[in-house]
């Protein structure tokens, strides 16, 4: 697949509507992209996936990941999101950033490297459900690919690695006292027991700080408490984002929290743990040889549920992402496909247990 055809396949597939959880019809596409090529797709949900040859048990296994979902179009677009247009160097259109650009220079990269044989055995996957970590996303198929030993992640990073990335925790919190009459020295008001928490929350620092990521990051984002004015509250409900580096697993860093407040803390998941690859790594160290400089990533990507080493990488802005008149440039998934297919064609990496 060349630079032209993978330009058409994006623009049918910016053409096609594919919110989370809906996207039935462009996995089809791209089921359908996988045959013309030549390969045998295999699809669970919305997720559809090929191997670019027999599969070796004696290799590593590589797996190219990209999501096919976008959110859904804000107010704020001046043009039509569906109607992919190109003017200039600017392919406009939703889910070209986040991330179209990746998704089909991987399948390019992918179909032109298994035109050779390869010191490794290659999966690309099209996934679904990436914008709302659902179940019927990667989750979905990982006992389907079998064991990983090292996964591309595609999202749009200026095609420079993502060798961090922080994980999420929403915690749900409440503090509970009694009520009485506001008017009367009655009661024992809950949000005053909250205020103690919170500040520890907006205050608190943990011991470990990554090199790449930095602190742990908690951010108090809702509260609430009380039903009318001359009510003391018996409950006070807040939330809190935490953003979690490599440092910490996400089960740990619950527990110390649930024993540095008063409040009852309830984790929404732990599942969404942070990543880290080794920069010594030989992916890593090729793209720096490559002049591509790794970095840690505040956002979020299928990464949080990849239990195997993964780097994050792809054409376009990350601040472009979930923007009105949403654009990639031409040109960044033509130096995508360069340096994706410089990265992967003859690459050497260890088959782990």
């Amino acid at each position: 697949m060349n630079l032209e055809q993978a330009i058409e396949l994006l623009q049918r597939i910016i053409a096609t509507p594919s919110v989370s959880r809906d996207e039935s019809v462009v996995a089809s596409i791209i089921e359908q992209e996988f045959q013309t090529l030549g390969f045998v797709p295999q699809r669970k949900g919305n997720n559809v996936w090929a191997e670019a040859w027999a599969h070796d048990e004696l290799k590593p296994t590589i797996l190219l990941d990209a999501h096919i979902d976008t959110v859904k179009p804000n107010v704020a677009w001046t043009r039509d999101p569906f109607a992919p247009t190109i003017e200039d160097d600017k392919l406009y259109g939703l889910g070209s950033n986040d991330t179209g650009g990746s998704l089909v220079a991987l399948i390019s990269v992918f179909a032109q490297l298994a035109q050779s044989e390869q010191p490794y055995n290659l999966i690309m996957l099209a996934s679904a459900e990436e914008e709302v970590t659902g179940i019927g996303g990667v989750r979905a198929v990982l006992e389907e690919l079998g064991h990983i030993d090292l996964a591309i992640v595609g999202e749009p990073t200026a095609m420079h690695p993502a060798v961090a990335e922080k994980g999420l925790m929403v915690l749900d919190c409440v503090t509970h006292g009694v009520s009485g009459h506001a008017a009367r020295n009655e009661g024992d008001n809950a949000i005053y027991k909250a205020l103690k928490d919170i500040e520890w929350f907006r205050t608190h620092r943990f011991e470990r700080v990554s090199p790449l990521l930095g602190e742990v990051k908690m951010s108090v984002t809702g509260i609430e408490a009380g039903t009318q004015h001359n009510v003391i509250p018996a409950e006070c409900k807040f939330m809190v984002d935490v953003r979690v580096n490599e440092c910490y697993g996400n089960k740990e860093l619950l527990g110390e929290i649930c024993s540095s407040v008063e409040c009852d803390v309830v984790a929404r998941s732990t599942h969404l743990n942070s990543s880290a690859i080794a920069l010594t790594h030989p992916a890593v160290e090729r793209l720096v040889a490559m002049g591509r400089e790794p970095f840690g990533s505040p956002t979020m990507s299928n990464q949080a549920v990849m239990p195997f080493a993964s780097l994050k990488m792809g054409p376009g802005d990350s601040a472009r992402s979930h923007t009105a008149d949403e654009y990639i440039l031409i040109s960044e998934i033509e130096q995508a496909i360069t340096i994706y297919k410089a990265l992967l064609d003859g690459l050497k990496i260890e088959k782990t247990e």
